[in-house]
């Protein structure tokens, strides 16, 4: 029988994580540039954080069972309710209990953000849900990119700004969609391994309504926005440091080259838990080209 700890950690898709943090450490830079950094606001941020990504990974692990987008014929990891290790009444309670830690979380940042606090918990919180569940799931309608790369990318890039600087910044809009573009790059990876299962379950992923081959383009053209958007920080007077995620651009390069048709489901496995990687790597040396 398999170690239920084991499995639970397994559900939760640590490879997944980094775009919970990534965001939080970008955020918290600039705010440190500015002489605003408050490790109490922004511990509490990545608390919040990673609360709501294990929740969102359990409500898809629930709702993607429901809908039958997870079964015996899927390819990539197996999931923890479809293979029978958590009973789906099990995991909707883990969801429910981490959506309701990551809302008592949250309230502690109405002290520094203040009541807009409360909606953007909420708002954040909800989309997890919706994500694969509720009467319009975002994920079976195309919408799945979207929606981590406003509220992985622009909101909690902002949010973690804003409750220590007191203030939106445009530059933490800018490197928002440096980490949202990122992490939509985790869940293209994933969606790519997953396209005839997902078609059959009439999940449209973007991957499944406009194909591979404009996956792979998509893949492509987020990481040179976001090695541009590092540019544009040393350009618009953040110094040359911020040049230092640069030297991921090689790593980058093969991470495309990798996101092949012939690709197979372990290879891309690997492949999703490297684009995780990049995108945490990314995040600490743009963090320590700004602190420089």
């Amino acid at each position: 029988m398999p170690n239920p700890l084991r499995v639970w950690v397994s559900a939760m898709r640590p490879r997944t994580l980094p775009a919970a943090i990534s965001p939080v450490i970008a955020g918290s830079a600039i705010a440190a540039h500015d002489h605003r950094f408050n490790p109490a606001a922004a511990g509490l941020c990545a608390v919040f954080a990673l609360l709501v990504q294990v929740g969102t990974n359990f409500a898809n692990d629930y709702y993607d069972f429901v809908h039958g987008a997870d079964t015996s014929s899927r390819i990539g990891p197996r999931r923890a309710v479809a293979s029978g290790l958590v009973s789906p009444a099990a995991m909707r309670r883990a969801m429910a209990a981490m959506f309701a830690a990551a809302f008592l979380s949250g309230l502690g940042l109405i002290h520094w953000g203040g009541p807009w606090m409360l909606a953007v918990g909420l708002a954040s919180i909800a989309c997890g849900v919706a994500y694969t569940g509720g009467p319009y799931p975002l994920a079976y309608h195309g919408l799945g990119d979207v929606f981590v790369f406003i509220f992985f990318g622009l909101v909690a890039v902002t949010v973690t700004y804003f409750v220590q600087a007191l203030r939106v910044s445009a530059h933490a809009l800018l490197a928002g969609a440096s980490m949202g573009l990122l992490s939509a790059n985790i869940l293209l990876v994933n969606n790519y391994r997953d396209m005839e299962t997902d078609a059959a379950a009439g999940k449209k992923t973007l991957v499944v309504r406009l194909g591979r081959r404009f996956a792979r383009a998509q893949f492509a053209v987020s990481m040179v926005v976001a090695f541009a958007i590092a540019v544009a920080f040393a350009a618009t007077g953040y110094g040359l440091g911020c040049l230092l995620p640069l030297v991921l651009v090689p790593v980058a390069v093969a991470h495309v080259r990798r996101l092949t048709p012939a690709g197979t489901p372990p290879q891309l496995v690997a492949l999703l838990g490297d684009t995780a990687k990049l995108m945490a790597a990314y995040a600490v040396l743009f963090a320590a080209g700004i602190l420089i």
